[in-house]
């Protein structure tokens, strides 16, 4: 089938097309839309048909992310630990955080790697659409391969920074069955990222200052996340109904499920939220869904003026 683009000026028709709007032109003669987004299932299918681009997309971009420094990949492992290194010493020594907290070094590593594949997903997702613009108006491909590419950029990168973090836990606590509860949380988690990806990779194509916002909202999330301290006991005075809200927050739960499941012995099984695997799955089905609707909703609007 032919298209046009919807931007082409029509001379007035003649003969049998005479009096026919650019409209009923384009049907008469099986024209469509340059770029019209299309129906949802076989945007679906479009999107799984390119799964192979997706991930070697996902792997150049990790691959040449370090190449201009000189200890190249072994930031994707250093930038985690020096973060874990800031918080202990302000949180941990200055701020006495660590009370009641068994275990606090390897409690604080888990969450500041678990909180970091968040934030960087949130993050580069928002980017996906504005930093591509080039990619995107000469190729023709389902846009949210690029948010979903970016995500998995970003799991890579937490699957390689695995290795040290399971080496720090193993200094404190010898590996159990529990560990293998890791793998579900961290599925679970990679769908919520994918959503909010996607939902902020609609948003940031159209307001470009939500960039430079982003940092701020994301950090301020950190803050209220538990991820240098315990939420449970900071909260726990509250009234109730904050006490839900501070419990029911995503990237606590996340932490908390794979917290518990690194140390069984020292995490309060007590101070986990009821049901708490029901939320980690709600969590995940509500922002995958519903980011993936946002994005292709706007489809046709990506890389337009």
């Amino acid at each position: 089938m032919s298209t046009v683009s919807d931007s082409l000026s029509f001379s007035a028709p003649s003969g049998a097309d005479a009096g026919l709007t650019p409209k009923q032109l384009a049907a008469k003669y099986g024209l469509s839309v340059s770029g019209k987004r299309p129906g949802f299932s076989q945007y679906v299918r479009e999107l799984w048909a390119r799964r192979h681009f997706i991930v070697a997309f996902a792997t150049a971009r990790l691959v040449a992310q370090y190449t201009t420094a000189k200890l190249g990949q072994v930031w994707q492992v250093l930038t985690p630990l020096l973060n874990c290194a800031v918080f202990y010493l302000v949180f941990g020594v200055m701020m006495n955080g660590s009370n009641g907290i068994p275990d606090y070094i390897a409690w604080l590593c888990i969450g500041v790697f678990v909180f970091q594949f968040s934030q960087s997903a949130v993050l580069s997702g928002t980017r996906a659409i504005s930093d591509n613009l080039g990619l995107i108006r000469a190729l023709h491909f389902p846009r949210a391969a690029l948010p979903i590419a970016f995500t998995i950029i970003q799991l890579q990168q937490l699957l390689i920074s695995m290795v040290v973090l399971v080496g720090i836990v193993m200094f404190f606590q010898l590996p159990t069955m529990s560990w293998a509860l890791v793998i579900p949380a961290l599925l679970l988690q990679c769908v919520f990222n994918t959503g909010l990806a996607l939902a902020m990779a609609r948003i940031g194509a159209k307001t470009s200052d939500m960039a430079q916002l982003m940092p701020f909202l994301l950090r301020t999330w950190m803050y209220t996340s538990g991820v240098m301290y315990s939420v449970q006991s900071a909260v726990d005075k509250w009234p109730t109904v904050f006490q839900v809200l501070f419990r029911m927050n995503p990237a606590s739960v996340y932490m908390d499920l794979i917290r518990y499941a690194f140390m069984p012995n020292a995490y309060n099984k007590h101070a986990l939220p009821d049901h708490i695997w029901l939320i980690a799955f709600g969590w995940a089905l509500v922002a995958g869904v519903a980011g993936f609707i946002f994005f292709w909703k706007a489809e046709e609007e990506y890389g337009r003026g």
